[in-house]
């Protein structure tokens, strides 16, 4: 029997909607907790990852059980190519974006599964570079050019079949209380003892833009009370703010939106896709380009706020 689950991510799950641990999965369908890592491993079981952590929404636990109580009417081979079919996913890794959860969720239609490991653009970018996803989603500042995400492909990907596609153009700047009761204004403002920061993890686009302008600034990070305070996701950090646990953080403005926060602008970045294709994937890959590209999927796009997808699917570079 497969044990199939669909792969979730983050932003599919309720606020009120509890996401269990394998150990809890384990516990469930009383399996060992070996064999529920294994069967994620093999793809058989999916599960979204944020960083280092595996999580598995409680509905579609619910669904898993609909699915094991009865029969399947499909003949063997039709259940091996389905369940081959799922075992071979497309593997993204890097940036967690609202944006790429829509895509990921709408690549469904064409018959692709996507399964996602926001782990931050820099990891990101080197598990494509390592071979162990196929896209990599990033936003990496270049200090010394100060263009985004192209020195970086350039330095690791010599001989390499890639593309790199455009997807979105965000803005970043600072994720504060609604009404600002701190008056936070500019960088300056986070070294004030009044102030507590929350931050993104090393190697996250965004913890890159942040450093390269407290650079800029002569803004020495140990002088930021919570800048070694460390989060993995948009959301998550400005939880952190609606929740009162901090008063400022550096972020996108579409994560201020959805907790109903207020936003100062700073910056505008580019968000972009890497693609590298092999045999097995290079059909697929080629498709969900396709479909990035189209009308279609452009005007699924909507409440963007904070977002510019003016250049979406256009090819900024391949080789």
């Amino acid at each position: 029997m497969g044990y199939i689950l669909n792969i979730l991510t983050i932003g599919s799950v309720k606020m009120d909607d509890k996401a269990y641990t394998p150990d809890e999965v384990a516990k469930i369908f009383q399996i060992s907790k070996h064999t529920v890592y294994e069967l994620i491993k093999r793809g058989e079981l999916q599960a979204f990852k944020i960083g280092n952590k595996m999580r598995i929404e409680h509905s579609e636990l619910e669904r898993f059980k609909e699915i094991t109580k009865a029969p399947s009417r499909k003949t063997r081979t039709e259940q091996t190519d389905s369940i081959h079919h799922l075992t071979e996913p497309i593997r993204l890794s890097g940036s967690h974006d609202f944006l790429v959860e829509r895509f990921i969720k709408q690549a469904t239609s064409l018959q692709l599964h996507i399964q996602p490991s926001y782990v931050g653009s820099l990891e990101g970018l080197m598990m494509l570079y390592r071979n162990h996803c196929d896209i990599a989603a990033i936003h990496l500042l270049d200090p010394l050019s100060q263009e985004y995400n192209l020195p970086f492909i350039h330095q690791l990907f010599v001989h390499e079949s890639i593309s790199v596609v455009r997807f979105a153009a965000r803005e970043q700047g600072f994720i504060v209380a609604k009404g600002n009761p701190k008056q936070i204004q500019d960088f300056n403002d986070l070294t004030r003892k009044d102030i507590q920061f929350i931050n993104r993890q090393k190697g996250a686009g965004t913890r890159f833009l942040l450093d390269s302008k407290l650079s800029q600034k002569g803004i020495d990070p140990k002088n930021i009370n919570g800048y070694a305070n460390e989060e993995w996701n948009h959301l998550s950090t400005a939880s952190y703010i609606s929740k009162g646990r901090a008063d400022v953080a550096f972020g996108i403005k579409s994560a201020a939106s959805h907790l109903g926060l207020d936003f100062i602008p700073v910056a505008k970045e580019h968000f972009d896709l890497v693609f590298r294709f092999t045999d097995e994937k290079k059909q697929s890959l080629k498709e969900l380009i396709t479909y990035l590209q189209s009308k279609d999927f452009k005007k699924s796009l909507i409440d963007l706020e904070g977002y510019s997808i003016e250049d979406l699917g256009k090819i900024i570079y391949q080789y």
